[in-house]
């Protein structure tokens, strides 16, 4: 079917078509419900919708955002690709809107977000986009499509730091002349060299080192905008050119009266402060391209006839064998197959110990071996691998942008040329005072130079690249700027008690069958229902099973009860084992178990019930233990010590909850809590006034840790809790809690310092430039610092380690 206008058909022909890919349809009334609300969207004159293909064609000027945004309000789904590109030739705020601008304007392109402080934007694409399309949109712009994150980008940055110093010693050489005039000015000597050669050190200064400029500044003219570029082109320019005038009208022995060392010097500052600026981007993303090396180069591939070959890790595939000896790397996650070693997991989750590796365990990629010869088999390999998903999140958090972010953009417009018009008017304001032309050029020189956009456009990213990696050495994984924000002024930490406070892997401590009934029956049917799970008490009860030598067999038409437990079919019989909140629901009665069950409870344990509602009979009594985690009582008392109060939340018995609350000392305690319970209740102290941070690892806690103000996941539980928190912990220690509280307050701090340094620079430096207090050099100077100054401020973050409450691990 297709939508036709009454419209000339050449004109129709030249319009640009797309394909739309489209998930979700089923049927020829989808097919038509997606047309339909295609045809709607403004510019579109045409649409097929192809069904078999799951996509449609569409002719048209509508936007593809738009057009998404239509799929999506109709039911169904536009499939996304994210992606990471390099740009070159960023100098300031005003360029990253620019390049944000222009890429939202390719087809395909749903959103585009430019991180000045490491070169790159992040691409969510409708429709797969070529990498010609991209780097003409950014030459348009007057920008150039760099090497993605990788090592192809690694070997650039490098390069062009390479480039930077050569450039800047040449720089300094032509300048020297210049900084010893300066000085003996101060001084009150001349020491300025015969104007000629002035002449002859600052035309390469001007036209060859500071060519970027000019270059920058008709990219910018071209694309009707301004940038830092244009400033130091119109500024230095204005310099030269007065100081060219007054030579050939005054000769050469009138130096002292000359400003060629106003354009030099200033370009010599603009090139120290970018090549510092440069290295300095280089630390703040030190913790991601740390995590990158990890990843060993090459493996030792186990044939099936035992022979063991060197392979690039690359090649490996899912199921490979790999072998390991002591001191190499961890090149796939996998199961150790045959050996025990211990692994220094440090890099990948802050654990300064050695974790002892087994016939079973888990291995992750770039861990590494001490001791011990290990075997392997690879269960994920490439981008599924735990360190690259790890490297994307990082990335990935680096790469977004803090909500405050927002107001930086709007004066990022408005800046150049707020300042080209201040510039304009200390240029008149000092000629009708009778200041003669060369004092009111150098005035409105100055004015050009010192402002700094720069400074605004690094002050956000640089304080979150450096955060997030100081965070990610220590296994704090932060999701986002949005996450950083979210955690400021958190005053109420919720925990939830079973993996999360506890170690989580509870032992069978008690078990006792109904009268009648043989202990080992009963255990048997509880590892049938519980056969498959990943809870923590489910292995529990089929640790204990495995200890009697028996396998257990599966339970048909198994089903979870949220909150309260499973049920399944065993030996043709339904049962359920679960809670005690399962065995007030099902209104049976404990009978002589009720008083065991008072007794288990009593020492902290949790309890779960075997039924049999079909019969109305309660079949046994399981009691569990879960020993705290070592870190729990340092975690909580460096929280109050925080100002944050702590509190419980838990899906255990009262009489369990109560007696881990006891020990911490806790008085914030819920038990028996369903998902839904524990949404509303971190709801009900949000609406109180608190600003709460919940703490999980388990689905149950997945909505708790969305509806709260920062949701913190346990690297140990699910992949549901960890894609609902804002922060993940990659090791399972409660220590972490406060440390991630810490960084993420210290990373805001820095932030707000930055953007706080950012703002008062210009709005101290453009009055003094103005008023003739600053000269051109002394004005490049500080705008070279003022850069440098952020960026240094963020850098500090790289020295955090976690706090004691941590066990004062790096």
């Amino acid at each position: 079917m297709e939508h036709r206008t009454a419209m000339p058909e050449a004109p129709l022909q030249s319009l640009p078509r797309l394909t739309l890919p489209i998930e979700g349809m089923t049927c020829a009334s989808c097919a038509g419900r997606v047309e339909r609300a295609l045809q709607a969207v403004p510019g579109t004159l045409s649409v097929q919708v192809n069904l078999a293909a799951e996509q449609a064609t569409v002719q048209g000027s509508a936007p593809v955002a738009a057009l998404a945004a239509a799929v999506r309000e109709a039911g169904y789904a536009v499939p996304e690709i994210r992606r990471e590109i390099g740009v070159e030739g960023m100098t300031c705020a005003s360029c990253a809107g620019r390049v944000e601008r222009a890429l939202r304007a390719v087809p395909g392109v749903a959103e585009a977000s430019v991180n000045l402080a490491s070169e790159q934007a992040t691409l969510r694409l409708l429709l797969p986009v070529e990498d010609a399309t991209l780097a003409a949109a950014l030459a348009e712009a007057g920008y150039r499509l760099a090497a993605a994150p990788g090592e192809a980008a690694e070997d650039a940055a490098e390069a062009k730091l390479r480039a930077q110093r050569r450039d800047l010693t040449l720089a300094r050489l032509l300048a020297a002349p210049f900084l010893i005039g300066m000085l003996g000015m101060a001084l009150g000597q001349d020491w300025m060299p015969n104007g000629w050669l002035q002449l002859a050190l600052a035309l390469p200064m001007q036209f060859w080192f500071g060519a970027r400029f000019y270059r920058a500044a008709w990219a910018a003219l071209r694309a009707r905008t301004g940038n830092m570029d244009l400033l130091v082109a119109i500024g230095t320019s204005a310099a030269f050119g007065l100081s060219l005038v007054l030579l050939l009208q005054h000769g050469g022995g009138h130096s002292h009266a000359l400003y060629f060392e106003a354009a030099v010097v200033v370009i010599l500052f603009v090139m120290l402060g970018k090549h510092l600026e440069a290295r300095a981007r280089r630390g703040t993303g030190a913790a991601l391209r740390a995590l990158l090396d990890l990843r060993p180069r090459t493996a030792r591939l186990l044939e099936p006839d035992g022979t063991e070959r060197e392979v690039p890790a690359a090649a490996l595939v899912v199921g490979d064998a790999v072998v390991l000896r002591p001191g190499e790397s961890v090149p796939v996650d996998g199961i150790v197959e045959q050996g025990e070693a211990g692994v220094d997991e440090s890099a990948l989750t802050g654990e300064s110990r050695p974790v002892e590796k087994a016939p079973g365990t888990r291995l992750a990629t770039g861990t590494v071996v001490l001791d011990g010869r290990l075997v392997l088999r690879a269960t994920a390999v490439g981008g599924d691998t735990t360190l690259a998903r790890v490297a994307a999140l990082v990335s990935a958090a680096q790469a977004s942008r803090a909500p405050v972010q927002k107001l930086v953009d709007r004066v990022a417009a408005v800046f150049v040329p707020v300042v080209l018009v201040i510039a304009t008017l200390t240029l008149g304001y000092w000629l009708w005072a009778g200041a003669g032309v060369e004092a009111a050029l150098l005035h409105a020189v100055a004015v050009l130079v010192i402002a700094c956009p720069c400074a605004l456009g690094l002050a956000t990213p640089a304080a979150i690249m450096a955060g997030t990696g100081a965070a990610a050495r220590a296994g704090i994984l932060v999701r986002d700027a949005e996450a950083i924000e979210r955690g400021q002024g958190i005053t109420l930490v919720a925990f939830d008690k079973t993996g999360t406070l506890t170690e989580g892997r509870p032992r069978l401590a008690a078990l006792h069958p109904a009268e009648g009934l043989a202990g080992s029956a009963v255990l048997a049917a509880a590892a049938a229902l519980q056969a498959g799970s990943e809870h923590p008490l489910a292995r529990a009860v089929l640790a204990a099973q495995a200890a009697t030598g028996a396998a257990p067999r599966a339970a048909e038409g198994f089903r979870a009860l949220p909150g309260r437990g499973v049920e399944g079919m065993v030996a043709g019989e339904r049962l359920t084992l679960g809670s005690p909140r399962l065995l007030a629901e099902s209104g049976l009665e404990a009978g002589p178990l009720a008083t065991l069950a008072d007794a288990e409870a009593a020492q902290g344990r949790s309890l779960a019930w075997l039924l049999a509602p079909g019969a109305g009979q309660v079949r046994g009594l399981l009691a569990f233990e879960d020993a705290l985690k070592p870190g729990t009582a340092g975690a909580v008392a460096a929280l109050r010590g925080m100002g944050v109060e702590v509190a419980m939340l838990s899906g255990d018995s009262p009489a369990a909850a109560g007696a881990v609350a006891r020990a911490l000392g806790l008085d914030r305690v819920a038990a028996e809590m369903l998902p839904q319970q524990k949404l509303e209740t971190i709801g009900a102290w949000r609406q109180g006034g608190a600003r709460v941070a919940m703490v999980g690892d388990g689905v149950n806690d997945a909505p708790a840790l969305a509806a709260a103000d920062l949701g913190i996941a346990m690297g140990t539980g699910t992949d549901v809790a960890m894609a609902a928190a804002g922060i993940t912990l990659m090791r399972g220690d409660p220590a972490l809690v406060p440390a991630a509280l810490d960084i993420t307050r210290r990373t805001y701090r820095k932030l707000q310092e930055n953007l706080a340094w950012a703002f008062a620079y210009n709005l101290l430096g453009l009055p003094l430039a103005a008023a003739g207090l600053l000269s051109p050099p002394f004005a490049g100077a500080a705008m070279a610092l003022s850069s440098v100054s952020v960026l240094t401020n963020a850098l500090l973050l790289s020295r955090w380690r976690p706090a004691a409450a941590a066990r004062g691990r790096a």
